[in-house]
């Protein structure tokens, strides 16, 4: 068996910089543990597979260890690889997810923007075990669907965290969205995962399902400029849109191959 294999770098226009994201083309669903191994062998945070459907496409996400329910830089990258590599025709591209719905992927210009659900959080007390994790005292702390939202007082701060990771992973929550108000930007952020084995992810869509709907109420604007302060790096303009918020970005394919099983 054959796959096509692409691999881009999203929430930017630079390789080496964004988010990397493997995507992979199936002409039908194979078994879930090729999948899986698949996306071990690629070794990134996120690998997407794409099946087509009569709308448009079912789309699945895998870590090194786990499926997602969902992933926004594997999302903004299969829609790149349609629209710039598949030559999609057309200005919307259709994604079929089984646990986030229907999401749709709009091109604009050089940017790809995605309706996603809005996850608000919730305050909430620390949960055991954060503080001495993030080795940080935070501002705020906030409970949401999957994730925890740790506010802190300055971009300076989000971007001196170190955390222990082995301390985090103990820690009761799929992951852990740190954020505060930015110097270039309405905020800025960062994400760790070390219990879906990504310690640290480079550029995250799905934390801004959580940040978005936060910073809009805190910040009271609707359109909102957003960096995740990797060390790579990624740069997202959002829009709160009621239930729903949109993630746009850029993105640059990196690699193109086959992957041969």
């Amino acid at each position: 068996m054959k796959i096509p294999l692409y691999q881009v770098d999203a929430f930017t226009s630079q390789v080496f910089a964004g988010n990397p994201a493997a995507v992979c083309l199936l002409d039908r669903w194979v078994d879930d543990s090729i999948l899986q191994a698949v996306a071990a062998e690629n070794n990134l945070s996120e690998t997407a597979f794409w099946v087509r459907n009569a709308q448009g496409f079912d789309l699945r996400w895998f870590t090194p260890v786990t499926e997602v329910a969902l992933c926004g830089h594997a999302t903004l990258a299969s829609a790149f690889v349609l629209f710039s590599c598949q030559k999609w025709p057309g200005e919307q591209i259709r994604f079929q997810t089984r646990k986030s719905g229907e999401l749709v992927v709009t091109r604009r210009d050089d940017l790809f923007e995605m309706d996603f659900p809005a996850k608000p959080a919730h305050p909430q007390a620390p949960p055991a075990g954060l503080n001495q994790a993030l080795r940080v005292t935070p501002q705020e702390v906030l409970g949401s669907a999957e994730d925890l939202l740790v506010v802190l007082d300055s971009e300076k701060t989000i971007k001196a965290v170190q955390p222990d990771f082995v301390a985090l992973e103990r820690v009761a929550c799929r992951g852990t969205i740190i954020t505060a108000r930015g110097d270039r930007s309405d905020f800025v952020s960062r994400f760790f995962a070390p219990r879906v084995g990504i310690p640290e992810d480079p550029v995250t869509g799905s934390a801004h399902c959580v940040l978005v709907p936060y910073w809009a109420g805190v910040l009271r604007k609707n359109d909102l400029h957003a960096f995740q302060v990797s060390k790579r790096g990624g740069e997202l303009f959002c829009k709160q849109a009621g239930e729903r918020v949109k993630i746009s970005g850029k993105a640059v394919l990196y690699m193109e191959g086959t992957i041969t099983i």
